[in-house]
Parts: structure tokens; sequence; C-alpha cells
């Protein structure tokens, strides 16, 4: 009786059609694909464009006489990036050594050590950090946060390595306005917390409770859990954060421009005003033309390899974290 209606029942199912939804799978993967491809073929024209753009400013200087150049001379029509690189770099590493360090804490403090009533409010800040648009940080870096660096670390720190061979060099001001590429490079730092801090937390969050409930269990500190626990699990996101808030510090404007000096040469002091990529084109795009503008749209090319540069070494690293 069981074998009959077994029977039946398989009878009526090879019976009936099978509903197809090849069609709706086309469409879907057809689509799918077109989003892929619309991130690339977007990607492609900007840097097309970049070129085109930017190749009688290439072709006059050549790409590494453009590069290397550093005289900047409207008058002349005599060009040359790297004063404005080497300001980009300077500033966005800076923003690293400061920003990375207190980010990582944060994240480590509200996932590991923050009292529940607490978590709420310091979490809800951070990201309250990132909505703050970025000419309120520069105007606020420039007529308070600028006095405050000339007053009490530029003139301070004049008297102490004014003379020294290469210390004196590296952090002498010869005019202590405030401005430069070390207050850029702070509020660069304040700018990429929120993001560094928010997805590392996140990812904190996610690694199981049981992992460090074992390595609390086996007596190990909280150091020892966030050093040889947390840290190894979450290492491929931490980079791919710090690579967000590095593409943050590449291409920010508005910010940089108030408060680097936007000078066009290349000092030896970190304290010294400069220029980055991105505020050179802020400052000089409304009003040039001819191979001005060629230069300009030269320097937007550099910038997106640059930051092409950067992607391609942060995947490099990833590849080499996750195979160890």
């Amino acid at each position: 009786m069981v074998a009959s209606s077994e029977h039946i029942l398989a009878a009526s199912h090879a019976g009936s059609p099978r509903p197809s939804h090849s069609g709706f799978d086309r469409i879907f993967r057809a689509a799918a694909f077109g989003c892929a491809a619309l991130v690339l073929l977007v990607l492609a024209g900007i840097l097309a464009a970049m070129l085109y753009g930017g190749w009688p400013a290439f072709r006059e200087f050549g790409f590494f006489g453009f590069v290397t150049g550093s005289v900047w001379n409207v008058g002349a029509d005599q060009y040359g990036a790297w004063p404005a690189i080497a300001g980009t770099l300077s500033s966005a590493f800076i923003a690293l050594v400061i920003g990375v360090p207190i980010s990582l804490g944060i994240a480590v403090f509200l996932t590991q050590l923050s009292p529940p009533w607490l978590k709420a409010p310091i979490a809800t800040a951070v990201e309250l950090l990132a909505a703050v648009p970025s000419i309120i940080y520069g105007m606020w870096g420039l007529f308070v946060f600028a006095p405050l660096v000339a007053n009490y670390i530029q003139v301070p720190l004049n008297s102490v390595v004014e003379g020294l061979p290469i210390v004196g060099t590296i952090l002498y001001s010869r005019v202590p306005s405030g401005t430069g590429i070390f207050t850029a490079g702070i509020i660069l730092a304040l700018m990429i917390i929120p993001f560094i801090a928010s997805v590392t937390r996140d990812m904190l969050d996610q690694i199981p409770p049981v992992l460090r409930e074992s390595a609390y269990g086996i007596g190990c500190t909280t150091w020892e859990v966030v050093r040889h626990v947390l840290v190894p699990q979450a290492g491929v996101s931490i980079i791919g954060a710090i690579m967000l808030g590095l593409g943050r510090a590449l291409g920010e404007t508005m910010a940089v421009t108030f408060v680097i000096g936007n000078a066009n040469r290349l000092g030896g002091s970190i304290f010294d005003p400069g220029s980055t990529i991105a505020s050179r084109i802020a400052n000089e795009f409304n009003e040039a033309a001819d191979l001005q503008l060629n230069a300009l749209i030269a320097l937007g090319c550099i910038l997106f390899l640059v930051t092409f540069a950067v992607l391609i070494a942060a995947r490099l690293l990833i590849a080499r974290v996750q195979r160890s």
C-alpha cells in the first residue's frame, strides 16, 4: 500500500510541468554583469579622459620630467608635479601614523573594554565625525587649530631643534603660522578616524565570542587576546579599513586647501607650507587655460595612478596576510 502510494505520487510529479525560471535567471545574470561592467567602463572612461586631457603636458615635459619637476610657474608655462605629489604622500602618511593607532584603540575599547552605558554614545560620536562636511574641518583647522599649532607646537619646538643637523631641518618652521603639511596631516587623521574605527569595530564584533572566551579561559590578558586572537582574525578587514582611510586622505580637497598653505614649492620641514594634488587643482582649475589646464588634468591623472597603485599594494598585502 505504501509502495503504491509512492508510485502514484512520483507519477503525479512526473506528469506535472515544472516551472521554468531560466528566463529570469538570464535576466538576473545579465543585470548583475551589467552592474559589474558599468564600474569598469566608468573607471576606464575616467582614466581615458584624464590621459587625453593631460597628454599635452606629458608631451611637452615628458612623463618623468613632469612627475619629477619641481617648478610650477604659470607665467613661464613651466609645470612640475613633484611638490604636489610629495605633499599628497606626506600629509597622507602623517594622517595614517596618527589616525590608525587611534582608530584601532577606539575599536578595541568599544568591543572589549567599554561598559555598556558608554558604548552607544562613543560609537555615535565616532560615526557623527564621518558626517561632518570637509569644509567644516577646513574652517575649524584654519581658524582654531592652526593658531594652536603655531603657539604651542611650532614656537616651542623651534627653540629646541634650531641648529640641529637633521632633526632641525625636518621640524624647524621658518614662519610659525600653523599652516603646513603637518597641520593638514592632523586634519586628515581626524577625517579618516571614523571610517577606520567603524569598519574595524564591526569586524571585531563579528569574531565568534568562543575564541575570546577560550583565550581568557587559559589565562590570557586583554592585551594578549587582542594581539593574538582578535587582530589575526580581523587582519584582512583591518587592512581594508586602513586602505579605505588612505584613499580618503589622498583625495581630500577642501579641508587640505584651507590648512596646508598652498605653496608651490617643496620644503624640507613638515611644518612648511605645501600643496597636494587635489588642493592645487582646486586652487587653479577655475582660471586655468591652455597648457596650465592640461597640467592640472595631468595632475589628476597622476593622483588616479597613485590611488590605483595604493589599491594594488593593498591587494598584495591582503593576499599575503591570507596566505600566512
